[in-house]
């Protein structure tokens, strides 16, 4: 689809949407973004299902971005597809590390599964599913491995033990410097001192 095309959708969908959509954008590949609020998702997915001008009614995928140093921490995206129009749609909508969303499984039942893997990488919860487990990672598994502020290493390590026959779940043991992060950027320099570098002012010397 030309630019041309996608703005004019954006402006019908806006129009039309007023009360969920926030921003629309283009972008010079062709690609259109809707941003919406976090309250009004079933029923602006199930209006770009059915209105003819649009006819999203293919789901491609759902996933999400952490931003954590935002006060809306998350944003959730959705990907859709409209085989009528032959044009693709992006939605997203930022949300609070202690905000839910409702579920789409109503609208569109393949969600389910991508809803689960949404909750188990990011840990956000969707209202609504039917059945919203962890569907990636082991049972009882701490954290969220997508958000991040997660331990590069997790919390617990998995081996198998000789004695005992079995696979036995242990905690791992780090220095608790290499749990924390700060998100600066690597070129401007980290404000804290990391061991070994006392060596280094020393050889400078």
């Amino acid at each position: 689809m030309s630019v041309e095309a996608l703005s004019e959708l954006a402006a019908y969908i806006s129009e039309r949407q007023s009360d969920a959509v926030l921003g629309t954008t283009v972008s010079a590949h062709g690609e259109l973004t809707v941003e919406i609020v976090p309250v009004a998702v079933p029923e602006f997915i199930d209006w770009l299902r059915g209105d003819p001008n649009c006819k999203f009614s293919t789901l491609i995928d759902i996933t999400a971005v952490d931003w954590p140093e935002r006060d809306r921490r998350f944003d959730v995206v959705w990907h859709f597809l409209s085989m009528h129009q032959n044009q693709r749609i992006r939605v997203k909508t930022a949300l609070r590390d202690d905000e839910m969303l409702p579920s789409i499984t109503g609208i569109h039942p393949g969600a389910g599964w991508y809803e689960r893997e949404v909750y188990d990488m990011f840990g956000i919860l969707f209202t609504g599913h039917a059945d919203l487990r962890r569907l990636l990672t082991d049972y009882g598994f701490r954290g969220h491995p997508l958000r991040k502020d997660f331990p590069t290493t997790g919390y617990t390590e998995v081996r198998y033990d000789d004695v005992l026959k079995r696979v036995v779940y242990e905690p791992v043991k780090l220095v608790q410097e290499y749990r924390q992060f700060d998100f600066m950027s690597p070129w401007e320099g980290a404000e804290y001192v990391l061991p070994g570098d006392e060596k280094a002012k020393g050889a400078a010397k």
